[in-house]
């Protein structure tokens, strides 16, 4: 989905300004399978209903994003797994990501100034609608508000899993969806929650939010609900083997085009265990029949008032440095940096 206010300019210079309403912008774009550059556009003046921002932050997703960069949707997928505000196609070249934040500069006059979320690529200067534009409170730094998309699939998680009070829940996968789905299943009343990952390291992330972490080898037994999010066979193993008597695992992972192994012949259908799917591209259809996308995504950003949270966002690479540094982002073991501008 191409920008019409756009124009592609490969000659223009790569320095970020305006000339007069008329702004050069910078994006980074997916060229070839594990491969980025910083592209060049202009950007007209926004048309009624839309509205230019200054980006601030944006964050890169090791899940979804990675699949994209290094090629790896299924073509079956492309169009269900499209960014709002993409452009370029999947088959390469793309600009892809959804989650920065900024300040608008141009646009109505009450929106001047005011910062903002949007589902938008890793771009210095952006248009968007002002329908897909999400206010952030002044509680909500902007650069923690860039975990508004990952706070928005974990508020959507619990929703399918139906967590409730007292609930005994583990997330299996300490990344940046693990820790918030353990978060807020924290935030509930009575429940005991623990997060599990192979990697030692993430233990004081976890710590700091307050969340009890555990290893492989004690990994608690008998929990209602075991959320998925570590994108690996033996992530998803991990997570059957830890549920109750007619337990729930939320898959929250998505592999892609990688294939997934996992035994189901064990005690799978002894124990009557459940694996439901939960993908943030629909609301979950608890809440669907009284809230829309926007509405979930406000929640979300709400969510994101404490400031336990910056632990998430505590390491960071300026744009410029972006493409030279993705490739130790996709294989690195630690939690992604944001982008800053």
């Amino acid at each position: 989905m191409n920008d019409p206010q756009s124009t592609f300019e490969p000659n223009a210079q790569p320095t970020r300004r305006s000339q007069g309403q008329i702004v050069v912008a910078r994006a980074l774009w997916y060229v070839k399978p594990g491969v980025a550059e910083i592209r060049t556009e202009r950007l007209a003046p926004p048309p009624p209903g839309h509205v230019r921002i200054a980006a601030e932050y944006s964050a890169i997703s090791r899940g979804t994003e990675r699949l994209v960069a290094l090629g790896q949707v299924p073509e079956s997928e492309w169009s269900r797994m499209r960014a709002p505000l993409q452009a370029g196609a999947f088959s390469f070249p793309i600009k892809y990501g959804y989650s920065a934040t900024g300040v608008v500069t141009a646009g109505a006059e009450a929106l001047i100034g005011r910062r903002a979320f949007a589902l938008h690529p890793h771009q210095d200067y952006f248009q968007a609608p002002e329908t897909m534009l999400s206010l952030l409170p002044e509680a909500v730094p902007s650069r923690r508000g860039v975990l508004a998309a990952n706070m928005e699939t974990a508020l959507n998680a619990h929703w399918d899993a139906g967590t409730t009070l007292g609930d005994r829940v583990l997330v299996v996968g300490a990344g940046i969806v693990g820790l918030l789905t353990a978060y807020l299943a924290r935030r509930i009343a009575g429940t005991e929650v623990a997060i599990l990952d192979v990697n030692p390291a993430r233990a004081r992330l976890a710590e700091a939010l307050g969340i009890r972490f555990v290893s492989p080898s004690d990994v608690p037994t008998d929990n209602r609900i075991v959320f998925h999010a570590s994108a690996t066979s033996a992530g998803l193993e991990a997570a059957l083997n830890a549920c109750a008597f007619e337990g729930t695992v939320v898959e929250m992972s998505w592999y892609g085009s990688e294939p997934v192994t996992v035994r189901l012949g064990g005690t799978f259908h002894s124990r009557r265990l459940k694996i439901v799917s939960s993908q943030v591209g629909h609301v979950a259809p608890s809440h669907r029949g009284t809230l829309k996308h926007a509405d979930r995504l406000a929640r979300a950003i709400d969510l994101l008032d404490d400031a336990r949270l910056d632990a998430l966002v505590s390491e960071e690479v300026h744009f410029d440095d972006l493409p030279s540094v993705l490739p130790r982002i996709w294989s690195s073991s630690d939690l992604p940096p944001v982008i800053r501008y």
